[in-house]
């Protein structure tokens, strides 16, 4: 075996770090929160189960990266699909399908998502958060603002409060009622972004999402112990 250098070993670490997020997704999209243990993330994600703990203090601040890295890289993907463009008013647009399209895709675990910020520790910053809400403020910058620390958390909110109301059990609201009104309030067309009678989804729910979690394939070793 040959020796592994320190930029191999921090490869392997993220590597594990992301499988570890992706398998917290697909598990809480399955089964839910509170029917999905560490054990159970751990095991999918082909990890050591204290492997968890080293990197998440627990299942709840584990969930909300997994979903805070799905939901950025989603908004990423939609943001820089192709054509792609510059103009501000085409990326709101895109931007508000991405994210009420996970409410509409991926409702289970945006649910739980939403039911976890209710709960007593509340909103967990993390890195993942943090590239989520660059993403945002850069949307509304390009869109125009002129106070980009008021307008950014205005966005955030009504994003939040249109992901709830898509998801309320028994009352939910239709995702294009909602899209509407975002829309209106950015002044939107309703041919920009993804409208839904073109039958497409901002998140393309299909059901692998290594795409949102891998950077890189796992890497190995030259014969000086430096990656090929």
């Amino acid at each position: 075996m040959c020796p592994r250098s320190a930029s191999v070993n921090e490869q392997l670490r993220r590597r594990s770090k992301e499988r570890l997020l992706q398998a917290a997704v697909e598990l809480v999209g399955e089964r839910g929160f509170e029917a999905t243990t560490l054990g159970d993330i751990a095991d999918r994600a082909g990890s050591a189960r204290g492997l968890v703990s080293y990197y998440f203090p627990g299942k709840r601040q584990l969930v909300q990266s997994a979903v805070h890295r799905l939901m950025h890289r989603t908004l990423e993907e939609a943001l820089e699909r192709e054509p792609r463009t510059e103009d501000g008013r085409e990326r709101m647009a895109r931007a508000i399908d991405a994210i009420l399209g996970l409410a509409r895709d991926r409702p289970v675990l945006m649910r739980q998502h939403m039911a976890g910020l209710l709960q007593a520790e509340g909103f967990v910053p993390c890195p993942e958060q943090r590239r989520l809400a660059e993403l945002l403020r850069d949307t509304v910058a390009r869109h125009g603002s002129r106070d980009v620390d008021s307008d950014y958390p205005m966005l955030r909110a009504l994003l939040m409060g249109a992901v709830y109301a898509a998801l309320v059990p028994g009352v939910p609201m239709p995702v294009p009622v909602l899209r509407a009104e975002l829309f209106k309030r950015y002044q939107l067309d309703w041919e920009l972004g993804l409208p839904p009678e073109t039958g497409a989804s901002g998140g393309r729910s299909d059901r692998d999402l290594s795409r949102f979690f891998a950077t890189g394939a796992a890497p190995q070793c030259g014969p000086t112990g430096q990656p090929k």
